[in-house]
């Protein structure tokens, strides 16, 4: 099974915007049975009010999908914490009058259940952040934002694990306590289990937090000059030989949509644990 995991920058290209692919072509371009999105945007106007989620699930034949917001408003401007009577799946259909929201998403080849969202309050400081700009790279002061998780279980031919995708916060220590909380929440469920975002954590850090193994150990950001890993893909209760086996398969994506490259693992399909 192939899984991926993609921080989009709200379908943002940095390449010339006269020759830039849209989301759903480069979507279009990634083979997955599994991908969680990070940095989503739905109905905001400076993404053309486009569906993210669907749209990548739609180009990527994934029939199974799931946003969760982790704010209504728009990043950097005006927001307020999102709740869960905003999120959105396959299942619903458009009702026309739609707030903007921005979160994380899941696109399953497989039936999903059990869906569950975890919200994690903001830090409440801010930090400089080097953000994508035209001509160059630029420094500025972000405050923290809401984060939120997705956890479902994905039900295959060969068994059902359960995964969650997720985008912590960049500010240190707030992001090891989300990912130490998320941890626990998934302790609670009975499958093999993955956990694959953006971490904002480089390196081994989030394998050291979590003593879970790390499916893919390769820079991930920035895409035109990969030299850190933010991105990742944990698993828990998976024997040796799969986690193996997905380790020797990982690859990195540079992509013409986003400062994060995607990750991509193959998981063989097998539930067993030493």
């Amino acid at each position: 099974m192939r899984v991926v995991t993609w921080n989009l920058l709200h379908g943002i290209a940095l390449v010339d915007p006269l020759e830039a692919p849209s989301l759903a072509q480069v979507a279009g371009s990634i083979t997955a049975d599994l991908i969680g999105l990070q940095e989503v945007d739905r109905h905001q106007e400076r993404s053309n009010n486009e569906h993210q989620t669907k749209i990548v699930a739609d180009a990527m034949g994934l029939p199974y999908w799931v946003f969760a917001p982790a704010i209504t408003g728009t990043p950097g401007e005006s927001w307020e914490g999102a709740t869960d009577s905003h999120i959105h799946s396959h299942e619903h259909s458009e009702s026309g009058q739609e707030q903007p929201h921005y979160g994380v998403g899941l696109a399953s080849r497989y039936p999903i259940s059990n869906i569950e969202v975890l919200r994690f309050t903001a830090a409440p400081i801010s930090l400089p952040l080097l953000v994508p700009s035209n001509p160059r790279p630029r420094m500025i002061k972000v405050a923290d934002e809401p984060r939120v998780a997705i956890i479902a279980d994905v039900e295959t031919p060969l068994g059902t694990f359960t995964v969650a995708t997720t985008h912590l916060s960049f500010v240190p220590g707030f992001n090891v306590k989300q990912l130490r909380q998320l941890t626990k929440q998934l302790s609670e469920r009975k499958n093999p289990v993955l956990i694959f975002g953006d971490f904002n954590l480089p390196g081994k850090i989030s394998k050291f937090v979590t003593k879970w193994d790390a499916l893919a150990s390769l820079p991930t950001y920035p895409t035109f000059k990969p030299r850190v890993q933010f991105d990742h893909i944990l698993a828990s209760g998976y024997s040796q030989d799969i986690v193996t086996q997905a380790r020797n398969s990982a690859q990195a994506l540079a992509l013409p949509i986003s400062d994060h490259c995607a990750l991509v693992v193959e998981v063989p399909e097998s539930n067993t644990s030493n």
